[in-house]
Order: structure tokens, then sequence, then C-alpha cells
């Protein structure tokens, strides 16, 4: 089939676009900068198209034949841009792909959103009936888009929600990166008590997930959290990865508000200055907040099965941080 996948440069935009490609697909790339990353998709057989979601006519030129859209762009951690950047991308932009989707007849649209639509999971694992409550504009612009996913489906596109959890493994050197680097230095700072939930997503268990929702048959109008098999304490994942570095860990504990009310003066201090700040509110969030969830729903109807286990992940991530010299 001819594929578009936006946010193609992304962790999972990469990653998709290397296994639509080793399916046999032919794949559209659509991001909105040139570089490194766009050469080498190119590389690897990908058509790469510069340019915005938020551009309809760049949009409406990608979708020209495609059979299925993978809708993965976003704005997502940028620090210094103001908030109606993150409307612009993740809502209006989700507008303009569906818009233009729906107009070329393409069989299958998938939306990339997050589990962060459900904030801290207040009786964990939460499934997808869980409380919309986002903690922060990049997860409430995710979810505003969602309705508008439905919208669509109302008026005939076969449209799926995909909600990952998160998302690591070889090839991103910024998401579990600062754990890595810190499980290596020999200690650890835990600031709260540790048991606080957090559910991993290798990012083969993702891929896979998005390959089984391009069926034209399966999750119409549906959305689907999608992670691995295990959540842990965050201490617990600390440990892990320690064991698979062959660290002797130690832990150091920290109180949480003292923290929490740092990460908000220095995010103040740093943003007029245009500095990315050290510590901020969403990085203190990590400690204490709970994401844990059911992927029953997944499994029984779209066949998912993470295959992937987290030790594994975790082994297979620390190699690649280990052969691309990070660690």
């Amino acid at each position: 089939m001819k594929i578009l996948v936006t946010g193609a440069t992304g962790f999972t935009g990469k990653a998709l676009i290397r296994r639509l490609l080793d399916d046999g697909h032919q794949v559209i790339g659509l991001d909105y900068k040139e570089g490194h990353k766009t050469a080498e998709l190119r590389g690897w057989g990908a058509e790469l198209i510069i340019g915005s979601v938020t551009d309809p006519q760049v949009v409406r030129h990608c979708m020209q034949g495609v059979d299925v859209v993978h809708h993965l762009a976003a704005a997502f951690r940028e620090m210094n841009v103001p908030q109606s950047h993150y409307y612009d991308v993740n809502v209006t932009g989700t507008r303009n792909v569906l818009a233009a989707a729906f107009e070329a007849k393409v069989r299958k649209f998938v939306y990339c959103s997050t589990c962060g639509v459900h904030g801290n999971v207040d009786n964990p694992p939460g499934g997808e009936d869980a409380p919309i409550q986002p903690a922060d504009y990049y997860q409430q612009t995710k979810y505003e888009a969602e309705p508008i996913v439905l919208e669509y489906v109302q008026r005939g596109l076969k449209a799926t929600i995909i909600r990952p959890a998160a998302i690591y493994g070889p090839g991103d050197p910024e998401r579990f990166y600062l754990i890595y680097r810190r499980v290596a230095k020999g200690w650890f700072p835990m600031i709260g008590s540790g048991r606080t939930y957090y559910h991993p997503l290798y990012i083969d268990n993702l891929v896979d997930a998005l390959i089984l929702a391009m069926d034209e048959s399966k999750g119409n109008g549906e959305a689907y959290l999608i992670a691995d098999e295990e959540y842990v304490a965050i201490e617990d994942l600390v440990r892990r990865v320690g064991r698979v570095m062959n660290v002797d860990l130690k832990v150091r504990r920290f109180p949480v508000w003292p923290v929490v009310a740092a990460g908000h003066v220095v995010e103040k201090v740093c943003k007029p200055l245009g500095i990315n700040p050290p510590i901020f509110p969403r990085r203190v969030d990590w400690y204490r907040q709970n994401r844990a969830f059911r992927i029953d729903k997944a499994k029984r109807e779209l066949g998912y099965r993470p295959a992937v286990s987290l030790d594994d992940g975790l082994r297979r991530t620390y190699e690649w941080y280990r052969s691309e010299g990070l660690v």
C-alpha cells in the first residue's frame, strides 16, 4: 500500500517507516524540516516531503494516492513556544490531515494520541474509560484532537485512535536516556517514595500496534491504550536499569514538594531568557504521577500482544546507548 506518515523523523515515525518499508509498502513521510534524519529515511527508500501539518496545501499534496495515514506529527516538549503553537500543530494540524484524508478517500486513518490524556491515574491500572484529566497543554491538545477524529468517523472515514504509554528503545537518545545516564553514575535521585507506577512501551511493541490498527475491519471509531505487558514502580524500573547495566546502584531520596517548587521557579526564570530549564514541573511529575494501564481492549479487538518484555527492552536499549557512546 501507499502509506503517509506524518512526523516522519520522530522516534516513532522512523521506527514505523523502517517497518513499513521492510514489509514492502510505499511510504511518504511528512516532516517540518530537513536534517540528517530525512536523508537517512530517503536512503531507506521513503519519499520525504518537507512541510507542516498546519499547511493544508502541503497536506493535500502528500495525500495523493495514499491508502493509509499514520498521523504522528505533534508539538511535544517544546519549551520556548507559545501555547498557541501546541494548538496549531496538535489540533488544527490534525484537522487538516483528517480533511485531506477524507477528501482523498483513504482506506484507514490512525491517529497517535497519548496515554497522558488520562493524566494521573487515580485508580491504577486505568483503562480507556479512565477519567480524562490532562496535566499539561501537550496532553490537553492531543485529547482535543480526538473528538475531531470521531467527527470524521461519523462522516465515513475509518479511523482508530492509539494512546501510547511511555515509549522507549534503541534509536532514541532522549526519553529514557536521563535514567540510563544517572544510573551510570552509580546513584539515582529518587524524589518521593519511588512507589509511583510507570508504564513503559518498547518501540517495537508500539509499531506492532500501529500496524495492527491499519486493518480496516478493526478499531473503527475506537481508542486503545498501548503499553508493555508490565507496569512497575519507578524505583523498580530504575533498579532494573541498574541490573542490565551491571551497576551497583545507590538510591538517594529527596522530598517532593521542595523540588516541585524549585521546578516552577526555575522554569519561570529560564523562559524569558530562552533557556531550557534543567528542572521543570513536567519532569518532576514523573516521580509523582501514576501511569499504569490495562491493555486488554487492544489485545481483544486489535490482536495486540507486546512481544518484547520490559527486561529485554531495557537490555536492548542499553546496548544501543553503549554502542553509540552515550553511556
